[in-house]
């Protein structure tokens, strides 16, 4: 498969040293005033959380009541809506530790939204991550975990107020979520930290074939630059283990000073059908934070998104994205976020009042308010 070769090439070079342990957020170098709330602890357990809501402005006006398309977690139009809340406990590895992160809302129900629920089983939907760490003394950073955590791919984390805009992109919104498995990551130097996963596959607590999923993730972070890449490879399609699926997620990251950030974050995937058809995405974003001040800051993002089938939007269809995020941080946990998108596509694929799927595009007005606590 010259598709398979292709996209292994890079990482076989990495494979000797063997996760970046967790997803990768454009790390925000703004200056932080007003101050943060201090973190919240119990003796050796710190706890964090937040609460998401928004109001969407579709003007399309669909009779969903839905932004069409894609959009994770802004998916509500023309309504108020609780994104999501979220309560986080977690003791670092020292040399036993664990996180579990437990929540509710319409954003939990999108992030589980490929979980097959059997019965007794519909709890999962309440958990984001829960997993166990090891992380021997001595060993040199070197962390073991176990459980379900969020994926290493992509430049965007799960939270809200952890991103540069409210909306999630394209690349997010078709890529996975979580897994669940094992991964072990181990620093090399003090700018690499490499890893190595095993998990059910995409998307899955409970795996739906036989097969399992590897993980191959490198993180370089330097003062200023710095890259990540992550490999995802494994059978996904449900009781077949025939026709594999392969994901490269590479993300740049650019803090030249605290006033300005930027990244750019690039996917290839490749996936053969059972009947002998291939399934190729290809897609770039790229995205900047302006801080004009202590409390205000302005992201511009815009992205392409190339699905040529099987296993993402649906369509096979040119994917487009912009978005204009302002932001107002206030004191003691608390910001307000307003923003522009624009998503279009080279085929019908937006509703419009009573029509679906029969426009090329869709314009949403947005305002989200978020308060947190101990992150």
């Amino acid at each position: 498969m010259k598709y398979s070769t292709c996209i292994l090439a890079p990482y076989v070079l990495l494979f000797a040293a063997v996760c970046a342990t967790g997803q990768t957020p454009p790390a925000d170098t703004s200056q932080q005033a007003p101050a943060d709330p201090p973190a919240w602890t119990s003796g050796p357990i710190k706890f964090s959380g937040f609460v998401d809501a928004y109001y969407s402005l579709n003007l399309n006006h669909p009779a969903s009541g839905s932004n069409s398309g894609v959009r994770f977690f802004d998916q509500k139009a023309n309504t108020f809506s609780l994104n999501m809340a979220k309560l986080t406990l977690e003791h670092a590895p020292e040399p036993i530790g664990f996180r579990v992160d437990l929540g509710f809302g319409r954003g939990f129900d999108l992030f589980h939204a490929f979980e097959p629920l059997e019965d007794g089983q519909t709890i999962n939907r309440n958990i984001m991550q829960a997993y166990v760490s090891v992380k021997p003394e001595g060993w040199g950073g070197f962390q073991f975990d176990f459980g379900k955590f969020v994926t290493s791919a992509g430049a965007e984390p799960t939270e809200t107020h952890l991103n540069w805009n409210y909306s999630r992109s394209l690349i997010y919104s078709l890529g996975p979520f979580y897994h669940f498995g094992a991964r072990i990551a181990k620093p090399v130097n003090s700018v690499w930290t490499t890893g190595f996963q095993v998990v059910n596959g995409w998307n899955n607590v409970d795996d739906n074939n036989s097969g399992k999923t590897i993980g191959i993730t490198n993180a370089f972070a330097g003062k200023k630059i710095s890259y990540f890449n992550n490999y995802y490879a494994g059978p996904e399609k449900t009781g077949t283990n025939e026709g594999w699926r392969q994901f490269s997620d590479q993300v740049l990251l650019l803090t030249p000073n605290d006033k300005a950030s930027f990244y750019l974050n690039y996917n290839y995937g490749y996936e053969k059908g059972t009947d002998g058809t291939k399934g190729i995405i290809s897609a770039i974003a790229a995205a900047a934070r302006f801080q004009a001040n202590d409390i205000f800051a302005i992201s511009p993002r815009i992205e392409y998104y190339n699905d040529r089938g099987i296993w993402t939007s649906g369509t096979i269809q040119k994917l487009k994205e912009f978005t204009l995020t302002a932001e107002l941080k206030h004191s003691k946990g608390f910001l307000t976020r307003m923003e522009y998108r624009r998503d279009w596509s080279n085929e019908p694929f937006f509703d419009r009042g009573n029509q679906t799927g029969n426009f090329k595009s869709q314009n949403t007005f947005l305002i989200g308010f978020i308060a947190y606590f101990g992150e």
